[in-house]
């Protein structure tokens, strides 16, 4: 089969030790983003399976009626939000999304995040390597408070660490997501609000919906303390649209550390964040580690064997295996 894969940003996907159950298939690895569906159905007009990394690219009805060759796209994961599975199906194109992702990753970057906005380590190597020496004073997180906004997968593993250095852990979300954190033994705020001006340092580790879109509002960061760290390995969208901008630029909270913005990827330093000096950017690292891609990509290839042996598996949209 001619399979396409995109968005491989760092030419990884060669060198995973799951590549080579591939061999005896045609696959051509793209590194760029092409976002256009026109250009992009271009680019991958021969393909009969596409390989998608997360939500790298949207798969939009535009882009499925210009494929009439694709017969199956193979998602890293099993969020699928970024793809019109209506359009697909009415085109025959199956898609596949299964797999399940390491948290420990993302909270790992987090905690790098938190310490390297915090002890300002970015601008002191930078010193250093202009010759200079020791030019900021840092904060420590023993004994203030760290506020974790969703306590699931990867929050209460965020949330484990801060204890284990001595910060007043306080959780808020969901009713589920609450109670696990009480029954862990966590405190949870007693309300919204001072969950946002309590905290010192806020992590931002809810999943990217219709419900969470927009979440955390103006209100919300303009009751942040100008000493507070907000930061944010999620989606950037949780964020109402420009309110952390604004909130920086207010200076509550005073400092952010953030791995995902608004349209990704963020190319040229073509973002306002990359310009302000209260804010650390990383380019969407979280889950981007040997490990994890091992088994994101092991999975994306097993559903692609799988179709070519006649046997689909994590199917979304069952419908097109009637028509085939």
């Amino acid at each position: 089969m001619k399979i396409a894969v995109i968005d491989d940003y760092q030419d990884a996907f060669r060198g995973l030790d799951c590549y080579v159950r591939l061999k005896g298939h045609e696959v051509i690895v793209y590194h760029d983003t092409v976002k256009d569906p026109l250009r992009l159905a271009e680019r991958i007009k021969d393909a009969e399976v596409l390989l998608l990394t997360q939500q790298r690219t949207p798969f939009p009805r535009a882009l499925a009626e210009k494929l009439p060759k694709l017969k199956v796209i193979s998602q890293t994961g099993r969020n699928a939000n970024h793809i019109d599975i209506a359009a697909c199906t009415e085109k025959g194109i199956l898609v596949s999304a299964g797999g399940v992702g390491n948290p420990a990753p993302t909270a790992e970057l987090t905690w790098g995040l938190i310490l390297s906005a915090l002890r300002s380590i970015p601008q002191e190597v930078q010193r250093m390597k202009q010759g200079k020496w020791q030019g900021s004073v840092g904060t420590g997180v023993g004994g203030k408070a760290l506020g974790v906004y969703a306590y699931g997968k990867i929050g209460s593993i965020v949330a484990r660490v801060g204890k284990a250095f001595g910060m007043r852990v306080v959780c808020w979300g969901r009713e589920g997501s609450t109670g696990r954190a009480r029954a862990d033994g966590y405190e949870v705020a007693a309300s919204r609000e001072a969950f946002f001006a309590e905290a010192d340092v806020l992590c931002l580790h809810l999943p990217l919906n219709a419900e969470t879109r927009g979440i955390v509002k103006r209100a919300d960061l303009a009751l942040m303390k100008p000493t507070a760290l907000i930061v944010n390995t999620s989606r950037a969208p949780i964020i109402e649209a420009g309110a952390l901008v604004e909130a920086l630029k207010q200076g509550r909270p005073g400092r952010a550390a953030v791995d995902v913005y608004e349209e990704e990827p963020v190319l040229d330093g073509n973002h306002p964040l990359l310009k302000m000096d209260n804010a650390l950017c990383t380019p969407h690292l979280g889950y981007v580690e040997k490990g994890t891609y091992e088994s994101y990509f092991g999975a994306a290839i097993e559903q692609i064997l799988a179709f070519a042996a006649g046997k689909p598996v994590a199917v979304l949209n069952p419908e097109v295996l009637k028509k085939q």
